[in-house]
C-alpha cells in the first residue's frame, strides 16, 4: 500500500513537525526534517502494510532525521526556546508551563512523552517506532512523568508564594 504524497503531507505534516521539533528544538531544522522525511518516502519504493504502518514509518524517519540534524557538525544556530515560545499561543498558563517543562526534559523522555500524549500512540507502538522494549518505553514514560511532576510542582509552588 502506498498513498499519494499530497494526502500524507496534508495528514501528517503537523505531527512530523511536532515530533521533529521535540528532538531538534529548532523550528527551521524541524521544517527541514519534515521535507526530508517526505522526500525519503517518495524515493523509497517500499510497500507498506497499512496507513498505520506508513504513519509509524514517517515518524520513525522524522525522529532519525532530527537526531542526525542535532549531531550535525554544520548545525545552524538554533532559536532559543524562549523565543520560540513567544510565537506560540496556549489556552492557559498551565498549558504554557507544561509545554516548557516537556521541552526541558532530556530527549529520551521528551520523545516518548510526545508520542504517547500528543500522537496518541500506545506503548507497544512507541516501542516499535523507537526500536525499544515495551518495558523501556514504560520506564521512560514513568521517569518523564516524574520529572514533569517535580518541575511543575516547583513552578506552581513558586506561584503560590
Amino acid at each position: 500500500m502506498n498513498l499519494p504524497i499530497e494526502t500524507l503531507v496534508e495528514t501528517y505534516q503537523n505531527n512530523l513537525y511536532a515530533a521533529a521539533f521535540h528532538v531538534c528544538r529548532n523550528a527551521q531544522d524541524a521544517e527541514d526534517v519534515v521535507q526530508d522525511t517526505f522526500i525519503q518516502y517518495l524515493s523509497k519504493k517500499q510497500e507498506f502494510e497499512s496507513e498505520q504502518h506508513i504513519r509509524a514509518w514517517l515518524i520513525r524517519v522524522a525522529i532519525n532525521q532530527a537526531k542526525n540534524k542535532t549531531t550535525s557538525f554544520f548545525r545552524r544556530n538554533s532559536l532559543p526556546l524562549e523565543d520560540y515560545m513567544q510565537t506560540l499561543t496556549f489556552e492557559s498558563e498551565e498549558s504554557s508551563a507544561l509545554f516548557e517543562a516537556v521541552m526541558h526534559l532530556p530527549e529520551k523522555y521528551r520523545i516518548v512523552i510526545h508520542l504517547f500524549y500528543y500522537e496518541d500512540y500506545a506503548v507497544k507502538e512507541i516501542a516499535q517506532i523507537l526500536k525499544l522494549t515495551e518495558n523501556n518505553v514504560k520506564v521512560r514514560l514513568s521517569r518523564g512523568r516524574m520529572l514533569l511532576r517535580n518541575t511543575l510542582k516547583e513552578v506552581w509552588e513558586d506561584d503560590e508564594s
